[in-house]
């Protein structure tokens, strides 16, 4: 880690904020992961898309601390051989990012807990680091995408197949061990579990699963998985869900009941209109390798700040819809130049 990272002058009000996840989470702006000019997470808009932590980090970063942005880490072989002899492992892989983000694209709920990665146990240990500061600190745990879609077809053909109810277990399983891995030397520190969305609703899926019956089985089976996930937040002040997929059928909408594509327009201020279509350009929902984009980040970062004043009574400034607006604005007018031009 980098020297005195730990030590930095930061507001003593501030409350630290922590990330495990996948794609969803990890920062488009670590150019370790995608090296300039690459396609990745807005191409050569890319310098003006923001992932969730990127927008929080910039409209909230006096009120949560996501910790410095550092090139840190290990690759994962690396680090767990460093572990099994008994020294550090430190972040894996080595990505450019907040110290406290430990999302890690392609990552799945064995992340979590296991494999090379074990986001939590090496958060933890960082955490351990500042107990005290953590003692008001929040996690955001957001994983299972990666697991549950690779079963969209099992799930339209039987939502109760034993395939899907393991993947189901497992993942609620490992995101309870995470929550008992945190609460064990952090017992103060609030957790809120992420619910996933409906990855039919992405512009890849739309020409699939287009029948009454896909769509009831892969509802219902959405709704266990994520029932599973709430449950484990259910009765404890310090643990809350965040239900994504409500949050998108908000603003977007959803299929008919039949499957059909009928998604709504989000306007932002009086001429910004993003629709759910995949294409690096922020008129987009999603950028062009079909991650969210710029607009869709920074609702959700509102919507973020909304949950944990709600859930936890955390004294955070609302982001206001008008905030948005000023932030993404010039974001979309003022677009990078593509190179040599």
């Amino acid at each position: 880690m980098p020297a005195n990272t730990l030590h930095r002058p930061i507001a003593p009000t501030a409350i630290p904020i922590a990330v495990m996840g996948d794609s969803n989470s990890h920062s488009y702006q670590d150019s370790i992961s995608f090296p300039p000019g690459s396609a990745d997470r807005g191409g050569a808009l890319r310098p003006n898309t923001f992932q969730w932590t990127e927008v929080l980090a910039r409209l909230r970063g006096k009120e949560l601390d996501s910790g410095p942005w550092v090139r840190w880490g290990r690759p994962g072989v690396v680090a767990r051989g460093r572990e099994l002899l008994g020294l550090n492992g430190a972040r894996a892989p080595k990505k450019e990012d907040y110290l406290y983000n430990f999302a890690n694209s392609g990552a799945t709920c064995n992340n979590l807990m296991e494999s090379r990665m074990r986001q939590a146990p090496r958060l933890v240990e960082l955490m351990d680091q500042e107990p005290e500061r953590w003692k008001r600190g929040v996690v955001v745990i957001r994983m299972g995408l990666n697991n549950w879609s690779a079963l969209l077809d099992l799930q339209a053909h039987d939502p109760k197949a034993p395939g899907v109810r393991a993947v189901i277990d497992y993942c609620a399983g490992e995101i309870q061990r995470t929550i008992a891995l945190i609460h064990a030397t952090h017992p103060t520190t609030r957790v809120l579990v992420v619910g996933i969305a409906n990855e039919t609703d992405d512009p890849e899926q739309f020409d699939r699963y287009q029948s009454a019956s896909a769509t009831v089985n892969l509802r219902i089976a959405l709704g266990d998985f994520n029932a599973a996930l709430r449950q484990l937040t259910v009765g404890d002040p310090r643990l809350a869900y965040f239900d994504d997929l409500a949050w998108f059928e908000r603003l977007w909408g959803s299929r008919t009941a039949d499957g059909k594509p009928i998604y709504k327009t989000v306007a932002i201020g009086p001429t910004l209109r993003v629709t759910n279509t995949a294409g690096d350009d922020p008129h987009n929902a999603l950028v062009g390798d079909h991650h969210a984009g710029l607009v869709w980040n920074a609702l959700w970062a509102q919507s973020l700040v909304a949950r944990l004043r709600e859930a936890f009574g955390l004294p955070l400034t609302p982001i206001s819809d008008d905030e948005i607006r000023r932030f993404v604005e010039p974001l979309v007018s003022n677009p990078p130049k593509a190179p040599g031009s």
